[in-house]
C-alpha cells in the first residue's frame, strides 16, 4: 500500500496540467471582477464620481497645505494661482461637448465650430500650463534649494495633476449618447 503523499491522484494531475491563458489585450484583462457589470448605463455616473473625487482630493491637499503651512516663508500663497488656473481649465474643457467640436450640433454663435475648438484648445493650454507651472514651482522652490519639508511642493503638483486628471476623466469618460 502506497502512502497518500507519494501517489499522485487525479486531482493533483489535473492541477499540474492546467494552463492559465489570457487572451485579453490589456494588462488587467485577466482580472474579471468587473466583467459581468453592465457599464453602458453607469458609465456617466462612474466617470462623474471619479472625476469629482480627483477634483476634491486635489483641492483637499492644497487646503491642507494652506492650513498647516500658513507662513508665506514656507508656502507662498501666490502658488495657489496654479490650482485656480487648473480649475478654470476644468470648466473650459468640459463646457464644450464633443458634438460641438465635431461640428454636428453647433453652427451658430460666436465663431461657430471654430470658436468651440478654440475654447477647448485654450482650456487644454491652461490645464497643461498649470501642471507645468506646479512642476516648476515644486523643483524651483522645494527640491533644488534642498528644503527639508517638500510636502507643500508635492501637494501643489498633486493638486494640479488630480484636477487635470479629473478634467480628462469627466470629458472623455462620459458618453454623450446617454445624455439624451
Amino acid at each position: 500500500m502506497r502512502s497518500r503523499n507519494t501517489a499522485p491522484d487525479n486531482q493533483s494531475r489535473r492541477r499540474r496540467n492546467i494552463k492559465v491563458t489570457c487572451n485579453m489585450p490589456s494588462c488587467f484583462g485577466c482580472f474579471s471582477a468587473f466583467e459581468n457589470i453592465d457599464w453602458s448605463e453607469k458609465r456617466n455616473s462612474v466617470a462623474s464620481i471619479l472625476s469629482g473625487i480627483c477634483f476634491f482630493l486635489g483641492w483637499w491637499l492644497i487646503l491642507d497645505v494652506a492650513a498647516v503651512y500658513s507662513s508665506p516663508d514656507v508656502f507662498n500663497h501666490a502658488f495657489h494661482v496654479c490650482g485656480v488656473m487648473g480649475t478654470i481649465s476644468f470648466f473650459m474643457i468640459n463646457s464644450v461637448s464633443n458634438s460641438q467640436i465635431r461640428g454636428d450640433s453647433y453652427s451658430n454663435g460666436c465663431l461657430g465650430q471654430s470658436g468651440a475648438r478654440i475654447w477647448f484648445f485654450v482650456g487644454f493650454l491652461l490645464g497643461f500650463g498649470a501642471l507645468i507651472a506646479s512642476c516648476w514651482i515644486l523643483f524651483e522652490a522645494f527640491v533644488i534649494p534642498g528644503v527639508d519639508n517638500q510636502y507643500p511642493g508635492v501637494a501643489l503638483f498633486l493638486q494640479n495633476f488630480l484636477i487635470f486628471l479629473g478634467s480628462l476623466i469627466y470629458k472623455f469618460g462620459r458618453s454623450e449618447d446617454l445624455l439624451g
